[in-house]
């Protein structure tokens, strides 16, 4: 048989293939209220047999929340402590890693006179009683980056230093790593990609991938690029350009080996994205399609990847709010 047809019909019919993989999925809401309130930016993580949402915004002009939850089943959520003692919860960094839990980075304060960012690194085992690990990672103090775990240590991505009124000087895109928290040595002061803030990165083929973000003030700029590195060092360019809009406040998260990027909002359209899309390689991207309802579009939602689903809570649709959604094999 000849390859070069065979190659060529198996890649026509390699989009329609992937859909129908995923064709017996359903986004199922789990609950219309959790137990948290309404809100979005917070951290979240899967550890010990349950999400756990931390902290997240509220309002520009108070203070952040500073509470943790946890559930094993996305409808019963516990208050495990209501006044956590790190207080930058807006947009920050949160990881499992190494049988712990890891808050890092964040804002604090929204637009009031006293905000700032943060490089306080933070642990706990339990969700209650929290280490501070450092109060100075070495990374300047930052929101919004990105973070993964990758051979077997953490990695931090780009962020802003300045989450209002910042502009193009306050994003970054140094890449920084840690094998315990504490002691954190820079990849590379300038990875390549273009600095940006509110992006997403993952994990997959050994590989970190880099996508989308931006920026959003004073004025909007975003991406729909994709990057990866094996080493955290070398940065190449998959696309340039995804099928999926350009956009900052999205979600991603790596399931059945793919990546996906879910929700998100852009400044051109001024729009919410109430899609979802996968892809291996970060070239090649399908768009979910799902019958049934769907979760409202919106954006900074936290997105879990649990007992082999896919989940979604909270975030700004407007108004911000305190849904749980899954995505369930539903048999047609």
């Amino acid at each position: 048989m000849n390859k070069i047809p065979f190659l060529l019909i198996l890649c026509g019919l390699l989009p329609g293939l992937l859909q129908a993989q995923f064709s017996s999925y359903r986004w199922q809401k789990v609950t219309d209220s959790a137990d948290w309130s309404n809100r979005d930016s917070q951290g979240e993580l899967v550890h010990d047999g349950h999400m756990w949402i931390f902290g997240g915004w509220e309002s520009s002009y108070e203070s952040p929340p500073r509470d943790v939850w946890k559930s094993a089943n996305g409808k019963n959520w516990e208050l495990v402590t209501d006044k956590a003692p790190w207080l930058h919860s807006d947009l920050p960094m949160s990881i499992a890693f190494k049988n712990k839990m890891w808050l890092m980075g964040g804002w604090y304060n929204g637009r009031l006179e006293d905000r700032s960012a943060s490089n306080q690194v933070w642990s706990s085992v339990n969700g209650k009683d929290w280490d501070l690990v450092t109060g100075n990672a070495g990374w300047s103090p930052r929101c919004a980056a990105a973070i993964v775990e990758f051979k077997g240590k953490m990695w931090i991505l780009g962020g802003t230093a300045q989450y209002y009124y910042g502009g193009d000087t306050s994003l970054l895109n140094d890449v920084w790593y840690s094998e315990d928290g504490e002691s954190w040595q820079m990849a590379t002061e300038n990875a390549g990609w273009p600095p940006r803030a509110f992006h997403q990165a993952v994990v997959l083929n050994d590989r970190i991938y880099v996508m989308g973000g931006g920026d959003y003030d004073p004025k909007y700029k975003g991406y729909h690029d994709v990057w990866s590195s094996a080493d955290g060092i070398h940065w190449r360019e998959e696309i340039k350009a995804t099928p999926w809009h350009d956009r900052i406040w999205f979600s991603s998260v790596v399931w059945r080996d793919y990546m996906w990027v879910i929700g998100g909002w852009s400044g051109d359209p001024y729009n919410n994205w109430p899609d979802t899309w996968y892809s291996r390689d970060g070239k090649n991207w399908t768009e979910l399609k799902t019958e049934g309802k769907q979760w409202k579009e919106r954006h900074e939602h936290s997105v879990f990847v649990f007992e082999d689903k896919i989940w979604i809570a909270g975030g700004m649709t407007p108004p911000l709010v305190n849904d749980v959604w899954v995505l369930d094999w539903s048999p047609e």
